[in-house]
Protein backbone atom coordinates (compact mmCIF):
# COMPACT_ATOMS: atom_id res chain seq x y z
CA UNK A 1 0.00 0.00 0.00
CA UNK A 2 1.21 3.65 -0.43
CA UNK A 3 1.53 5.90 1.91
CA UNK A 4 -0.74 9.46 1.04
CA UNK A 5 0.85 11.96 -0.35
CA UNK A 6 2.19 14.59 2.01
CA UNK A 7 0.09 17.35 1.17
CA UNK A 8 -2.83 15.15 2.22
CA UNK A 9 -1.82 13.93 4.94
CA UNK A 10 -0.82 17.46 6.26
CA UNK A 11 -4.50 18.77 5.22
CA UNK A 12 -6.10 15.67 6.65
CA UNK A 13 -4.41 15.85 10.20
CA UNK A 14 -5.33 19.59 10.17
CA UNK A 15 -8.68 19.01 9.57
CA UNK A 16 -9.31 16.23 12.08
CA UNK A 17 -7.81 18.13 15.08
CA UNK A 18 -10.87 20.22 13.84
CA UNK A 19 -13.03 17.55 14.10
CA UNK A 20 -11.86 15.63 17.13
CA UNK A 21 -14.12 17.18 19.81
CA UNK A 22 -17.44 17.19 17.82
CA UNK A 23 -16.46 13.52 16.98
CA UNK A 24 -15.58 12.22 20.02
CA UNK A 25 -19.09 13.91 21.80
CA UNK A 26 -20.93 12.12 19.38
CA UNK A 27 -19.47 8.77 19.97
CA UNK A 28 -19.73 5.49 17.83
CA UNK A 29 -22.64 5.47 16.12
CA UNK A 30 -25.08 2.80 17.67
CA UNK A 31 -26.46 1.80 14.77
CA UNK A 32 -22.88 0.20 13.45
CA UNK A 33 -22.33 -0.70 17.05
CA UNK A 34 -25.46 -2.88 18.27
CA UNK A 35 -25.11 -4.00 21.56
CA UNK A 36 -27.70 -5.99 23.11
CA UNK A 37 -29.83 -4.23 25.63
CA UNK A 38 -30.26 -5.13 29.16
CA UNK A 39 -33.01 -6.66 29.00
CA UNK A 40 -32.52 -9.13 25.96
CA UNK A 41 -32.75 -12.52 26.49
CA UNK A 42 -31.88 -15.61 24.18
CA UNK A 43 -34.23 -17.92 22.95
CA UNK A 44 -34.92 -21.13 25.12
CA UNK A 45 -34.27 -24.20 24.28
CA UNK A 46 -37.40 -26.08 23.55
CA UNK A 47 -36.21 -29.20 22.61
CA UNK A 48 -37.00 -29.09 19.16
CA UNK A 49 -34.20 -29.47 16.62
CA UNK A 50 -33.87 -26.52 14.43
CA UNK A 51 -34.16 -27.06 10.57
CA UNK A 52 -33.14 -24.54 7.54
CA UNK A 53 -34.21 -24.56 3.84
CA UNK A 54 -32.76 -26.58 1.90
CA UNK A 55 -30.56 -28.54 4.28
CA UNK A 56 -31.26 -32.19 5.87
CA UNK A 57 -28.90 -31.43 8.67
CA UNK A 58 -30.94 -30.71 12.75
CA UNK A 59 -29.21 -28.98 15.37
CA UNK A 60 -30.60 -27.83 19.08
CA UNK A 61 -30.87 -24.27 20.11
CA UNK A 62 -28.04 -25.25 22.76
CA UNK A 63 -26.38 -26.58 19.71
CA UNK A 64 -26.31 -23.52 18.08
CA UNK A 65 -24.55 -21.50 20.98
CA UNK A 66 -21.96 -24.06 21.35
CA UNK A 67 -18.94 -21.90 20.57
CA UNK A 68 -17.28 -25.21 19.62
CA UNK A 69 -19.21 -25.99 17.10
CA UNK A 70 -19.74 -24.98 13.60
CA UNK A 71 -22.70 -25.68 12.44
CA UNK A 72 -22.49 -27.15 8.72
CA UNK A 73 -25.89 -26.91 6.89
CA UNK A 74 -24.87 -27.06 3.53
CA UNK A 75 -21.99 -29.12 3.37
CA UNK A 76 -21.46 -28.79 -0.93
CA UNK A 77 -21.38 -25.48 -0.11
CA UNK A 78 -17.38 -25.65 0.73
CA UNK A 79 -14.72 -27.71 1.26
CA UNK A 80 -14.69 -30.12 4.77
CA UNK A 81 -13.78 -27.80 7.57
CA UNK A 82 -10.35 -28.21 8.98
CA UNK A 83 -10.78 -28.90 12.82
CA UNK A 84 -9.78 -25.25 13.97
CA UNK A 85 -12.51 -24.00 12.02
CA UNK A 86 -14.90 -26.87 12.67
CA UNK A 87 -14.54 -27.07 16.62
CA UNK A 88 -11.34 -24.95 17.77
CA UNK A 89 -9.68 -26.16 20.58
CA UNK A 90 -11.26 -25.80 24.31
CA UNK A 91 -11.12 -24.24 26.31
CA UNK A 92 -10.17 -21.17 24.88
CA UNK A 93 -9.84 -21.49 20.84
CA UNK A 94 -13.89 -21.27 19.90
CA UNK A 95 -14.43 -22.49 16.11
CA UNK A 96 -13.87 -20.01 13.14
CA UNK A 97 -17.12 -21.15 11.76
CA UNK A 98 -18.98 -20.63 14.75
CA UNK A 99 -19.25 -16.89 14.17
CA UNK A 100 -17.75 -16.51 10.56
CA UNK A 101 -20.30 -19.55 9.56
CA UNK A 102 -18.58 -22.37 7.62
CA UNK A 103 -18.23 -20.77 4.74
CA UNK A 104 -16.89 -17.99 6.10
CA UNK A 105 -20.07 -15.46 4.99
CA UNK A 106 -20.65 -13.97 8.75
CA UNK A 107 -22.82 -11.09 9.57
CA UNK A 108 -23.48 -7.82 10.02
CA UNK A 109 -21.72 -8.43 13.96
CA UNK A 110 -18.06 -10.07 12.78
CA UNK A 111 -17.13 -9.63 9.25
CA UNK A 112 -17.89 -12.07 5.39
CA UNK A 113 -14.01 -13.76 5.37
CA UNK A 114 -14.40 -15.84 2.44
CA UNK A 115 -11.89 -14.96 0.06
CA UNK A 116 -9.88 -12.93 1.88
CA UNK A 117 -5.94 -12.82 1.41
CA UNK A 118 -3.96 -15.83 3.63
CA UNK A 119 -1.47 -12.73 4.89
CA UNK A 120 -4.09 -10.66 5.41
CA UNK A 121 -5.87 -12.78 7.49
CA UNK A 122 -2.84 -13.65 9.50
CA UNK A 123 -1.77 -10.21 9.61
CA UNK A 124 -5.33 -9.30 11.25
CA UNK A 125 -5.26 -12.42 13.87
CA UNK A 126 -1.81 -11.13 15.18
CA UNK A 127 -3.46 -7.67 15.51
CA UNK A 128 -5.84 -8.26 17.35
CA UNK A 129 -3.38 -10.76 19.72
CA UNK A 130 -1.48 -7.96 20.00
CA UNK A 131 -4.12 -5.54 21.08
CA UNK A 132 -3.66 -3.07 17.74
CA UNK A 133 -6.99 -4.09 16.63
CA UNK A 134 -9.47 -3.68 18.96
CA UNK A 135 -12.72 -1.68 18.82
CA UNK A 136 -14.35 2.03 20.09
CA UNK A 137 -16.96 -0.53 21.50
CA UNK A 138 -15.30 -3.12 23.51
CA UNK A 139 -18.58 -4.30 25.49
CA UNK A 140 -19.88 -6.34 22.05
CA UNK A 141 -19.31 -9.95 22.14
CA UNK A 142 -18.00 -10.35 19.10
CA UNK A 143 -15.10 -8.53 19.47
CA UNK A 144 -14.68 -9.40 22.70
CA UNK A 145 -14.42 -13.01 21.55
CA UNK A 146 -11.91 -12.84 18.92
CA UNK A 147 -9.63 -10.82 21.11
CA UNK A 148 -9.33 -13.71 23.48
CA UNK A 149 -9.49 -16.03 21.14
CA UNK A 150 -6.43 -14.64 19.03
CA UNK A 151 -4.50 -14.47 22.06
CA UNK A 152 -5.20 -18.42 22.50
CA UNK A 153 -4.24 -19.81 18.63
CA UNK A 154 -1.35 -21.47 17.42
CA UNK A 155 0.58 -20.88 14.55
CA UNK A 156 -0.29 -23.77 13.01
CA UNK A 157 -4.13 -23.02 13.20
CA UNK A 158 -3.75 -19.62 12.55
CA UNK A 159 -2.46 -21.13 9.36
CA UNK A 160 -4.93 -23.57 8.55
CA UNK A 161 -7.71 -20.76 8.99
CA UNK A 162 -6.21 -18.44 6.80
CA UNK A 163 -5.43 -21.18 3.99
CA UNK A 164 -9.12 -22.64 4.77
CA UNK A 165 -11.03 -19.08 4.24
CA UNK A 166 -8.74 -17.44 1.27
CA UNK A 167 -9.81 -20.40 -0.84
CA UNK A 168 -13.65 -19.60 -0.24
CA UNK A 169 -15.48 -17.82 -3.13
CA UNK A 170 -17.22 -15.02 -1.76
CA UNK A 171 -21.11 -15.34 -3.06
CA UNK A 172 -23.49 -11.86 -2.61
CA UNK A 173 -25.61 -12.14 0.33
CA UNK A 174 -26.17 -8.04 0.45
CA UNK A 175 -29.18 -6.29 -1.08
CA UNK A 176 -29.05 -2.34 -0.49
CA UNK A 177 -32.14 0.15 -0.47
CA UNK A 178 -31.91 3.85 -0.96
CA UNK A 179 -35.10 4.71 1.30
CA UNK A 180 -36.56 7.66 3.51
CA UNK A 181 -38.03 5.29 5.52
CA UNK A 182 -37.08 2.03 7.86
CA UNK A 183 -38.64 -0.57 9.88
CA UNK A 184 -38.54 0.27 13.29
CA UNK A 185 -35.68 -2.25 14.99
CA UNK A 186 -34.27 -3.23 18.13
CA UNK A 187 -31.21 -5.25 18.95
CA UNK A 188 -31.02 -8.52 19.06
CA UNK A 189 -27.88 -10.72 19.00
CA UNK A 190 -25.51 -7.78 18.60
CA UNK A 191 -27.38 -7.15 15.20
CA UNK A 192 -30.78 -5.30 14.32
CA UNK A 193 -34.00 -6.78 13.91
CA UNK A 194 -36.90 -5.93 12.38
CA UNK A 195 -39.31 -4.88 15.81
CA UNK A 196 -42.12 -6.70 16.53
CA UNK A 197 -45.49 -4.94 15.94
CA UNK A 198 -43.90 -3.60 12.64
CA UNK A 199 -44.28 0.00 11.90
CA UNK A 200 -41.81 2.40 10.59
CA UNK A 201 -39.73 5.58 11.07
CA UNK A 202 -37.65 7.76 9.11
CA UNK A 203 -33.72 6.22 8.58
CA UNK A 204 -32.12 9.74 9.38
CA UNK A 205 -28.44 9.61 8.46
CA UNK A 206 -28.25 5.97 9.46
CA UNK A 207 -27.56 2.30 8.20
CA UNK A 208 -30.29 -0.14 8.77
CA UNK A 209 -28.61 -3.41 7.78
CA UNK A 210 -30.83 -6.27 8.71
CA UNK A 211 -31.39 -10.03 8.12
CA UNK A 212 -33.88 -10.70 5.68
CA UNK A 213 -34.99 -13.83 7.68
CA UNK A 214 -33.94 -13.68 11.49
CA UNK A 215 -34.89 -17.23 12.52
CA UNK A 216 -32.50 -18.42 9.52
CA UNK A 217 -29.83 -15.96 10.81
CA UNK A 218 -30.22 -16.92 14.41
CA UNK A 219 -29.81 -20.69 13.06
CA UNK A 220 -26.46 -19.39 12.13
CA UNK A 221 -27.32 -20.73 8.14
CA UNK A 222 -24.49 -19.58 6.16
CA UNK A 223 -27.13 -19.14 3.07
CA UNK A 224 -28.38 -16.36 5.30
CA UNK A 225 -29.04 -12.99 3.64
CA UNK A 226 -29.08 -9.45 4.51
CA UNK A 227 -30.59 -5.94 3.41
CA UNK A 228 -28.78 -2.82 3.96
CA UNK A 229 -30.98 0.41 3.67
CA UNK A 230 -29.19 3.44 3.59
CA UNK A 231 -30.23 7.49 2.94
CA UNK A 232 -31.11 8.57 -0.29
CA UNK A 233 -28.79 10.22 -2.24
CA UNK A 234 -26.19 8.22 0.03
CA UNK A 235 -24.76 5.83 -2.73
CA UNK A 236 -23.65 8.72 -5.40
CA UNK A 237 -21.88 10.78 -3.07
CA UNK A 238 -20.07 7.42 -1.34
CA UNK A 239 -19.08 6.85 -5.19
CA UNK A 240 -17.49 10.49 -5.42
CA UNK A 241 -15.31 10.18 -2.24
CA UNK A 242 -14.73 6.36 -3.31
CA UNK A 243 -13.80 7.51 -6.49
CA UNK A 244 -12.36 11.14 -6.64
CA UNK A 245 -10.95 11.12 -2.84
CA UNK A 246 -13.38 14.35 -2.63
CA UNK A 247 -11.42 17.33 -3.73
CA UNK A 248 -8.67 16.47 -1.58
CA UNK A 249 -10.44 15.26 1.72
CA UNK A 250 -9.49 11.65 1.34
CA UNK A 251 -7.76 9.93 -1.45
CA UNK A 252 -9.37 7.21 -4.16
CA UNK A 253 -9.92 3.87 -2.61
CA UNK A 254 -8.44 2.73 -5.83
CA UNK A 255 -5.01 4.02 -5.12
CA UNK A 256 -4.50 1.21 -2.47
CA UNK A 257 -7.53 -1.47 -2.90
CA UNK A 258 -7.04 -1.95 -6.91
CA UNK A 259 -8.97 -0.24 -9.34
CA UNK A 260 -11.62 -3.28 -8.68
CA UNK A 261 -11.44 -2.41 -5.33
CA UNK A 262 -11.09 -6.50 -4.59
CA UNK A 263 -7.15 -5.82 -2.91
CA UNK A 264 -4.06 -7.93 -3.14
CA UNK A 265 -2.00 -9.65 -0.78
CA UNK A 266 -2.19 -7.75 2.41
CA UNK A 267 -4.41 -5.20 1.44
CA UNK A 268 -7.77 -6.58 1.88
CA UNK A 269 -10.97 -6.33 -0.73
CA UNK A 270 -13.66 -3.63 0.36
CA UNK A 271 -16.72 -3.58 -2.54
CA UNK A 272 -19.61 -5.93 -2.05
CA UNK A 273 -19.34 -5.97 2.16
CA UNK A 274 -21.35 -4.99 4.98
CA UNK A 275 -21.54 -1.71 5.56
CA UNK A 276 -22.08 -1.74 8.68
CA UNK A 277 -18.33 -3.50 9.41
CA UNK A 278 -17.12 -1.08 7.10
CA UNK A 279 -18.18 1.98 8.96
CA UNK A 280 -16.64 0.23 11.97
CA UNK A 281 -13.17 -0.27 10.27
CA UNK A 282 -13.42 3.16 9.60
CA UNK A 283 -14.59 5.10 12.78
CA UNK A 284 -12.09 2.94 14.45
CA UNK A 285 -9.30 3.72 12.63
CA UNK A 286 -9.81 7.23 12.53
CA UNK A 287 -10.24 6.95 16.38
CA UNK A 288 -7.22 4.97 16.78
CA UNK A 289 -8.61 1.62 18.31
CA UNK A 290 -7.59 -0.05 15.25
CA UNK A 291 -3.67 0.48 14.77
CA UNK A 292 -0.66 -1.92 13.49
CA UNK A 293 1.74 -1.63 11.14
CA UNK A 294 -0.31 -2.11 7.52
CA UNK A 295 -3.34 0.11 9.32
CA UNK A 296 -1.10 3.20 9.77
CA UNK A 297 -1.34 4.49 5.87
CA UNK A 298 -5.03 4.29 6.58
CA UNK A 299 -4.54 6.93 8.94
CA UNK A 300 -4.45 10.19 7.21
CA UNK A 301 -6.92 8.64 4.65
CA UNK A 302 -9.75 8.63 7.51
CA UNK A 303 -8.58 11.07 9.41
CA UNK A 304 -10.93 14.23 7.80
CA UNK A 305 -14.08 11.92 7.63
CA UNK A 306 -17.15 12.48 9.31
CA UNK A 307 -19.98 10.19 10.42
CA UNK A 308 -21.84 10.86 7.37
CA UNK A 309 -19.04 10.41 4.83
CA UNK A 310 -17.97 7.23 6.15
CA UNK A 311 -21.49 6.19 5.68
CA UNK A 312 -21.73 7.14 2.10
CA UNK A 313 -18.48 5.21 1.56
CA UNK A 314 -19.74 1.96 3.03
CA UNK A 315 -23.60 2.69 0.96
CA UNK A 316 -21.31 2.76 -2.15
CA UNK A 317 -18.71 -0.17 -1.29
CA UNK A 318 -21.62 -2.64 -0.39
CA UNK A 319 -24.02 -1.38 -3.22
CA UNK A 320 -20.97 -1.98 -5.90
CA UNK A 321 -21.51 1.33 -7.30
CA UNK A 322 -18.98 3.16 -9.61
CA UNK A 323 -18.63 0.46 -12.92
CA UNK A 324 -15.94 -1.28 -11.11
Amino acid sequence: MRPPRKSLRSSCVAASLLLAGAAAAAGPPSWAYPVNPPEFVPRADDGVARSVRGSRARYSVTQLRDRFLAPVWHPGDHPPLPSVVAEGRRPDVYACGYCHRSDGSGGPENADIAGLPAPYIVRQLADFASGARRSAVPARAPIRLKLHMAQHLSNEEVAAAAEYFSRLPPRARLRVVETDTVPRTRVASWILEAAAGGGEEPIGQRIIELPEDFEQFENRDSRARFIAYVPKGSIARGEWLVSTGGNGKTLPCAECHGSDLRGDAEVPPIVGRSPSYIVRQLYDIRHGVRTGERVQPMQAVVAALTIDDMLAIAACLAAGSGGW
